[in-house]
């Protein structure tokens, strides 16, 4: 990286510049129809309280029985962060008091977690990446919800969340920018989603996390952090790493000192807020759970979840690049989303044939993805067939329609019928463009005949030629052949 480049990142103070130094603790939920120790629904949505089994309430003598596919799932994303995976991992009680924790502890892995030490790579730009560390991934209990709006004297517990499977993902304090940090979440939410071990819904809180964020001179040693609590959308992550950054800039400069603590984001106010000051492990008393026999598995267990490993972002942006000859940029575009990749793979190869790669993702990056973003939905979501696509490429390289005709035939397709075959529309509504010479000609001689003036201008001025090609398109409906007109016209004109 430049050192300009480097320069940017840095915050100006009053008294000259100052680098933001940031690392997540990000909790996913774990996809899985049951909690992490009881055989309770972890469906979203269901009335208070219905989902609560006697473990997650508390009931004396119950005793927790660990979910096996909770397990797989945080291997499986173990593997997919290229993380090393321990054989034998503890829980532990990790004790502090909360209306909405029925035991008085959640149950953690504090020493021993089941996954340790990883990387991310974090694409920033076309041609400028980092990677970020992962320090570990450990299983741990949700808490419920505490819910203080329902009434002007009481506060109502839900704890249908209580129990749900969590994984805590803790990256290494690599982040250096508020965008390094969103572009992380973001990978790390894709990587999740490919692997099916969380969905990302952060409108669900199923994707959280807590930011962890400190300032210190460029080369200086680390600065005293403070922790921003359960901020849920990439865009707030962003903003509060930008807010407390400069906050505690003022401070220092102000010739005061950064208190190690908990804070929470107002993204109203656009200001963090105090909550508490920052505990330390020993402040919870962390202890093995007794409850819980240390959690062993050997390699063969390690090996078969490797081997039904999805494709991964990172080797299918690969693959895009070498077996379709797309760019960098575009390959990370269409892989963003597993569900956007298979629908490219399917268009371009749609019936056993080969097609124009990039012709292909020009129409889902351009305007299948525009009329996506308009609904709120993601491009497999639109409902208009891949096949759809394919076709609108094959008949432009047919030459059969021109672009702007198939922009029209999609346009159809979206406001009339999402099933309905592009060949036909174009068939039954006499959209095949023009490429009778004849035809041609006659309207390229009548935009010539009208404009002596312009006419003058473009032979002076050959880059004026755009032009009468557009006033030709215009005249013919869109239908004539763009470069059977460029061609004529250049002849008639003799540029």
């Amino acid at each position: 990286m430049s050192t300009q480049a480097q320069h940017s990142k840095f915050i100006q103070g009053a008294t000259g510049d100052w680098e933001i130094i940031v690392g997540l603790e990000v909790h996913a939920q774990v996809t899985s129809r049951s909690k992490l120790f009881s055989g309770a629904s972890t469906a979203f949505g269901a009335p208070p309280n219905s989902h609560v089994s006697l473990v997650d309430a508390a009931m004396p003598g119950m005793l927790p029985v660990i979910n096996a596919e909770c397990v797989a799932q945080a291997v499986r994303t173990g593997l997919g962060l290229k993380a090393k995976i321990n054989l034998r991992s503890t829980f532990d009680r990790k004790n502090y008091f909360y209306p909405d924790l029925p035991q008085g502890y959640q149950i953690s892995q504090y020493k021993s977690p089941i996954v340790g030490e990883g990387e991310i790579q974090v694409d920033l730009t076309p041609d400028h990446s980092i990677k970020v560390g992962i320090e570990r991934l450990h299983l741990e209990q949700d808490a419920g919800k505490s819910l203080h709006d329902q009434s002007p004297t009481m506060s109502f517990v839900d704890l249908n969340r209580s129990g749900v499977a969590l994984m805590e993902i803790v990256s290494r304090p690599d982040m250096r920018s508020a965008d390094e940090a969103k572009a992380y979440v973001t990978k790390l939410r894709t990587i999740l989603r490919y692997i099916g071990s969380c969905d990302g819904d952060m409108d669900k809180g199923n994707l959280r996390a807590d930011v962890n964020v400190s300032v210190r001179r460029p080369g200086a040693p680390l600065g005293t952090r403070c922790e921003i609590k359960n901020v849920n959308s990439i865009r707030f992550i962003g903003q509060a790493i930008d807010v407390e950054a400069r906050r505690q800039v003022a401070i220092i400069e102000d010739g005061g000192s950064i208190d190690q603590e908990t804070r929470l984001f107002d993204p109203a106010r656009g200001e963090t807020r105090s909550l508490r000051s920052k505990e330390e492990a020993h402040d919870y008393r962390y202890f093995p759970d007794p409850d819980l026999l240390p959690l062993e598995f050997d390699a063969a267990f390690v090996a078969e979840l490797e081997a039904h490993l999805p494709e991964l972002p990172d080797a299918k942006k690969a693959r895009f690049m070498a077996d379709y000859g797309l760019s960098a940029y575009d390959s990370g575009i269409l892989v963003a989303e597993k569900e956007t990749a298979d629908y490219y793979e399917s268009a371009v190869s749609h019936g056993g044939v080969q097609r124009d790669a990039k012709a292909v993702a020009n129409w889902i990056m351009g305007d299948l993805s525009a009329y996506a973003n308009t609904q709120g939905l993601s491009v497999a979501q639109t409902e208009i067939d891949a096949s759809s696509i394919a076709t609108l490429v094959d008949l432009i390289g047919e030459g059969v329609i021109s672009g702007k005709i198939a922009k029209d035939v999609l346009a159809i397709i979206i406001a009339e019928d999402r099933s309905a075959d592009p060949r036909a529309i174009v068939e039954t509504r006499g959209l095949k463009q023009v490429t009778d010479t004849g035809a041609i000609e006659s309207a390229v001689d009548a935009i010539i005949a009208a404009n002596p003036d312009k006419v003058a201008q473009a032979i002076a001025k050959p880059t004026l030629l755009g032009w009468f090609v557009g006033q030709v398109m215009k005249s013919t409906g869109g239908k004539a052949n763009p470069q059977a007109v460029n061609d004529m016209l250049k002849r008639k004109l003799g540029v």
